[in-house]
């Protein structure tokens, strides 16, 4: 964890739960809806939760099919009721609404992430994980990504662990039963765009797609051959997304 090099900046029982919540996250290969199905969220978190993400989402003015899909995914891992399903939607859309974040919103966390920090630990790793759906983070869903993790009392710390392990391990994300996608909409999702952008848009995506998991990029990294595997893996998954597109547009 990027955490083992940086100088102590939490109170010693939540340093002791993060660290243990990353361990935990890297064991389900940086998933964080798997990581909320094996740690459970407690039932007030939720709202925070979905309206910090529709407040992330709605960063660069669209929200992305990535960005509905990973709240779904959440829900799912929370084993939501339908009228609970619902209200998790409606904070969503709350949050995709707000221009600024209520100062009440994380109260709770804020509170309470002295004694009991895993919490706002586990809120603050999800909200990380939905600011890089498509990639790494541009400045606009970082800084809210940030302003969230601020208002439920995390320092700015916390969120460049997170974003650091995320970004070492960014090739094995999603890198398991991959199969050449069949349609121009799996070939979409898979770079993180939508039927409606433009080919240049979607190269572009694609592109940094590519450049997370280049070897020429890992060969800079220690990384076990395992990862390296997993990488190639995922390298052709976006090549053969991208070949999907073009044929598409010719």
């Amino acid at each position: 964890m990027a955490g083992s090099n940086r100088q102590p900046v939490l109170p010693a029982r939540m340093e002791a739960e993060f660290s243990s919540l990353m361990r935990e996250l890297s064991a389900c290969g940086h998933q964080a809806p798997a990581l909320i199905e094996r740690a459970r969220l407690p039932r007030w978190c939720r709202r925070p939760l979905f309206f910090f993400l529709g407040y992330i989402a709605k960063s660069e003015g669209r929200v992305t099919e990535a960005d509905i899909g990973y709240a779904e995914s959440l829900i799912k891992a929370m084993k939501l009721s339908k009228r609970q399903r619902r209200r998790a939607i409606g904070w969503f859309q709350d949050g995709k609404s707000a221009g600024q974040l209520p100062f009440i919103r994380g109260l709770a966390m804020r509170l309470s992430r002295r004694l009991w920090p895993a919490p706002a630990l586990k809120t603050a790793i999800c909200l990380c994980h939905a600011s890089q759906l498509n990639g790494r983070p541009g400045k606009p869903r970082r800084y809210r990504c940030e302003d969230a993790i601020d208002q439920i009392g995390l320092p700015v710390s916390v969120t460049e662990d997170i974003f650091d392990s995320y970004a070492s391990k960014v090739w094995t994300r999603h890198s398991e039963n991959l199969s050449r996608p069949t349609s121009y909409q799996q070939a979409c999702e898979i770079l993180g765009v939508t039927r409606r952008d433009s080919l240049e848009v979607i190269k572009r995506a694609y592109r940094k797609k590519v450049s997370e998991c280049h070897p020429d990029k890992l060969a800079q990294q220690q990384i076990s051959a395992r990862d390296q595997n997993l990488a190639k893996e995922r390298l052709l998954y976006y090549q053969q997304a991208w070949e999907l597109i073009k044929r598409h547009n010719t």
